[in-house]
């Protein structure tokens, strides 16, 4: 068995250390299995640091990962949705949509926190008609399990989220790159998205009643102002409000080519303004309950000028759990300084977009940084 130098060859950002690592005087410096989040950590390691060799290493098992469910759930969705646009939808099509559900309850049972911080900081994985409907399916998750509602109608819910677009799935990602308002034409085939997908979906051998009223009604508002059927108040299934609210949320923080993303808090707050209208009251107070006033994921600048990202629930909703990722003099940090809001020094100050934390020059957030191996891409 030989020892040697760690070289900068051995070493990439995102790898897990197939071995250990010792410093020159035989002092363990990072155990086998330890994850590379940055440049300074190799070049800490090159330093410093040497191994056993002569052995091949053996890589060690990789933790299930939130965020590569999610990834492959949004590659899996749009491969089996186009199959049912383009037609003949495949004969396993209800099996195929049943494991991609399946999948994104799985990555939110392992980690709610990552599941709910990939909305925010996984938007470059895929286009976002692709990810939406799987974010979509993230929230209304979330929701569907508050409100105590059975193992069969979350499943319901989440399969109505996965195909609420269907109808328009060959124009969805076109008008969200366009910053153009809708033509004629292209309204009119939005507003009836609803009816041709569940048409599509019938085609394609779905006959779940629940699952299609949930994808028909969707877009109902509360006032009767909503299409296709301009249903009012209880009219409207709660999974299809349950779906509704989750597809806001999703698409107001997420990036458009027409529009900056709206930071978390501001569109809950905008959700709780339309409660005077279009959106159910008590529902909207469930979507601030479970994703809390400032959602795991948020930017936050603290009381000492430094910027954070909040990572996981507090014991209260105004003092998350945050994680310390710009100094208060706009310097990286690395590493992340975990901080408590319930200090003054480190309360939350206000919210930030990620295009304000761009314009500081920072390194983008890799979240295994944050939430660890659970949320590496």
């Amino acid at each position: 068995m030989n020892i040697r130098k760690v070289t900068a060859a051995d070493l990439k950002l995102g790898m897990l250390l197939p071995w250990d690592v010792y410093g020159e005087n035989g002092a363990l410096l990072i155990r086998k299995g330890h994850l590379i989040a940055s440049a300074n950590q190799i070049a800490y390691l090159v330093e410093r640091g040497v191994f056993e060799d002569g052995q091949p290493a053996e890589a060690p098992r990789e933790p299930p990962s939130v965020v590569r469910k999610l990834n492959a759930a949004y590659l899996e969705l749009h491969t089996v949705l186009q199959a049912v646009v383009s037609g003949p939808a495949p004969a396993d099509f209800r099996r195929k949509l049943d494991e991609i559900a399946l999948m994104v309850q799985s990555a939110v049972d392992l980690s709610a926190d990552i599941a709910t911080a990939s909305i925010l900081h996984n938007q470059q994985q895929a286009p976002y008609a692709a990810r939406h409907r799987v974010n979509t399916a993230v929230v209304t998750i979330l929701l569907a399990r508050a409100r105590q509602r059975s193992r069969n109608d979350v499943m319901t819910a989440t399969l109505a989220a996965l195909t609420m677009n269907l109808g328009m799935l060959e124009q969805h990602q076109r008008w969200h790159d366009s910053g153009a308002p809708l033509g004629e034409q292209d309204r009119a085939q939005m507003l009836a998205h609803p009816e041709r997908g569940v048409q599509l979906l019938r085609q394609a051998g779905v006959n779940d009643e629940a699952w299609l009223s949930c994808v028909l009604h969707h877009h109902e508002n509360e006032d009767g102002s909503g299409y296709p059927a301009g249903l009012v108040g209880a009219q409207i299934p709660l999974l299809s409000k349950l779906v509704a609210l989750a597809d806001r949320y999703c698409a107001r923080v997420s990036e458009r080519s027409y529009r900056p993303a709206m930071t978390p808090n501001a569109a809950l707050r905008d959700m709780l303004l339309e409660t005077r209208t279009t959106l159910d009251t008590n529902l909207v107070s469930l979507v601030v309950r479970e994703l809390g006033i400032y959602p795991i994921g948020s930017y936050v600048r603290l009381v000492n000028g430094e910027v954070a990202v909040v990572s996981r629930r507090g014991l209260q909703s105004t003092t998350p759990h945050v994680e310390s990722v710009i100094g208060p003099r706009g310097a990286p940090l690395d590493p992340f300084l975990q901080r408590d809001t319930r200090h003054a020094q480190h309360a939350i100050r206000e919210v930030l977009t990620t295009a304000q934390v761009a314009a500081m020059d920072a390194p983008p957030l890799r979240m295994a940084q944050v939430w660890g191996r659970a949320a590496v891409s």
